[in-house]
């Protein structure tokens, strides 16, 4: 089994060049954010085409989220639990067959939280603390759990091209990193990292003086792994060639086999 994540950032704009990757990446499912679509206006028949059963929690404007399957969805669940008042659609979950065995996938659209010091980042800190407790709860069901999006973190140091700069914005403060840790240290698997440990490894370049061409790059963008999903991963991997394409998102698309 396959799984792809992208923060696709308009997939009204990006509906050809998410279509072209598609047929050639022969994903078996596929966890896409930012599609700032209602569910009603995403353009379904686009990917059914191509053989996927959709689902969508969708937001005018902004946010969204959707899942894509070739193998069927099962037990969707829309929004993080938690805080039923939340109007922010980041969230979408559902249970995928994987053989004799069912995997859940959920696509996350954390918040980004800047600036700090305001009310965005508060919120930022509080979605985490409602994902670690939803992924406790999903943890205990020893179902194999793969946790894919744009997490709007970097983890280290070593998941941007110059760490420095980013010391005064959301994505790396000490308290998102703590929160980032909390999650993982539940025991969870960093695909991608488990996979190549090195530097080098990003997932998104600015669109603002030459990034991409630069390599000036982070890795906000993960899989994380329960340990029965951990079992199963053959490996995993960035596709960075969308970025350079015609109207690209900024973030290229992460994946992971699983046995």
């Amino acid at each position: 089994m396959k799984i792809v994540t992208w923060n696709i950032n308009g997939v009204k704009a990006r509906l050809e060049a998410a279509t072209a990757y598609l047929r050639q990446a022969d994903a078996d499912v596929v966890c896409l954010q930012e599609i700032k679509s209602v569910d009603e206006g995403f353009p379904r028949e686009a990917f059914e085409e191509l053989g996927y059963t959709v689902a969508t929690h969708g937001q005018k404007g902004f946010n969204g989220v959707a899942l894509l399957s070739k193998v069927g969805l099962e037990d969707v669940t829309r929004g993080l639990p938690g805080e039923d008042a939340d109007p922010q659609a980041r969230w979408i979950e559902a249970l995928v067959p994987a053989g004799a065995t069912m995997v859940r996938v959920a696509s996350i659209y954390l918040p980004n939280g800047n600036p700090i010091g305001t009310d965005k980042f508060t919120y930022k800190l509080a979605w985490m603390r409602r994902l670690e407790a939803h992924t406790r709860t999903r943890l205990a069901e020893e179902t194999p759990l793969v946790l894919a999006g744009d997490f709007n973190v970097i983890p280290d140091r070593v998941d941007a091209k110059r760490p420095d700069a980013w010391g005064g914005d959301a994505l790396f403060q000490p308290e998102s990193r703590q929160a980032w840790r909390a999650l993982t240290h539940l025991g969870l698997t960093d695909a991608v990292r488990a996979c190549h440990p090195g530097p080098g490894v990003y997932t998104f370049w600015d669109y603002q003086a030459g990034a991409f061409q630069k390599d000036d790059g982070i890795r906000i963008d993960h899989i994380l792994l329960s340990p029965q999903a951990a079992d199963r991963l053959v490996e995993a991997g960035v596709d960075r060639a969308p970025r350079g394409g015609e109207k690209p998102s900024d973030h290229v698309p992460v994946w992971i086999e699983l046995a």
